[in-house]
């Protein structure tokens, strides 16, 4: 139960970073730029680390430094990237729609990469937490969905780049669920997680960066930028990554995805307390089935 409540934190912390986040980019800052800084300094953090351990990672076969690219290049950078810039084609609440398929991606490739069995009871307690997850965002999703004009929202070019994007997002993290979870089993520390996901992610974004069209920082006052984004990365990189790889160690990749769909819980929860958006009843339903799904399934190890 620890391991599921330390996942369950780790997406907390996740959606307060979203308060920090998307208010940057909706000023002008590029999603290329803002994770590159963050992918900056967090290497820096972990640089004595990764320099203890650098014999240690350069011996590991092809097959790990891949999975390491996995979860941060693809999971770590790139997704974040994808997901932050759908935000700017698409209508944000298409973009969390399409977040949902996330748990269905990574039960999937857990079957396939790590031989993970479910047992029958699984599928209708997971069906629930999916259906309460799209219950918490319902009054966001749908009001806004009805008011898209299919002729042109779901055809043009750019909304198409933003799907592509969306799904990138989501197939990135999925991967780098299932594959931290390889990672785990094969003895690395938190501490080598962190690090070696956030180096590769950072070697992931410098070509990113370099290729990005405009300016790289914008017209935002840089002491008050630089103490927002450390204190993401302190939020969502250090202490998010800390709780989540210490849950995923203890519970499987399947029930790790659903517990991930707290974050759209207390992503609604946050903008109720900062924003004064109150909770609907649909939420509430939504947020007592997800919990209710959450519980029966880890107590009876579906």
């Amino acid at each position: 139960m620890l391991a599921a409540l330390s996942i369950i934190l780790a997406t907390f912390l996740w959606a307060l970073d979203t308060l920090i986040r998307y208010p940057l980019v909706g000023q002008g800052m590029s999603a290329q730029s803002l994770v590159f800084i963050e992918h900056m300094i967090l290497v820096t953090l972990f640089l004595p680390s990764l320099l203890k351990n650098r014999f240690k990672f350069w011996n590991e076969q092809v097959s790990t430094l891949f999975y390491f690219f996995i979860i941060g290049g693809m999971g770590s950078a790139l997704a974040t990237v994808a997901f932050t810039k759908a935000f700017t084609l698409l209508n944000p609440s298409l973009v969390i729609l399409l977040q949902k398929l996330q748990p269905i991606v990574v039960i999937g490739l857990a079957r396939i990469f790590l031989k993970e069995q479910i047992r029958a009871g699984f599928w209708p307690w997971a069906a629930v937490a999916l259906f309460g997850s799209f219950l918490i965002s319902y009054e966001d999703i749908f009001p806004t969905l009805s008011q898209l004009d299919f002729s042109h929202d779901f055809v043009s070019r750019s909304s198409l780049f933003g799907y592509l994007l969306a799904l990138i997002a989501v197939v990135s993290w999925a991967s780098a669920t299932v594959f931290g979870k390889k990672l785990t089993a094969k003895g690395f520390s938190t501490t080598d997680l962190m690090g070696g996901r956030f180096f590769f992610g950072l070697f992931v974004m410098i070509p990113l960066v370099a290729f990005q069209t405009g300016p790289f920082w914008g017209n935002f006052d840089l002491l008050d930028s630089v103490s927002k984004i450390a204190i993401m990365v302190v939020l969502s990189g250090i202490l998010g990554m800390f709780f989540y790889y210490w849950g995923l160690k203890k519970t499987s990749a399947r029930m790790s995805s659903l517990l991930e769909l707290f974050f759209p819980l207390f992503a609604v929860a946050l903008n109720w307390i900062f924003l004064g958006r109150e909770l609907g009843i649909m939420q509430i339903i939504g947020a007592a089935l997800l919990l209710l799904s959450s519980f029966v399934i880890r107590w009876k190890h579906y």
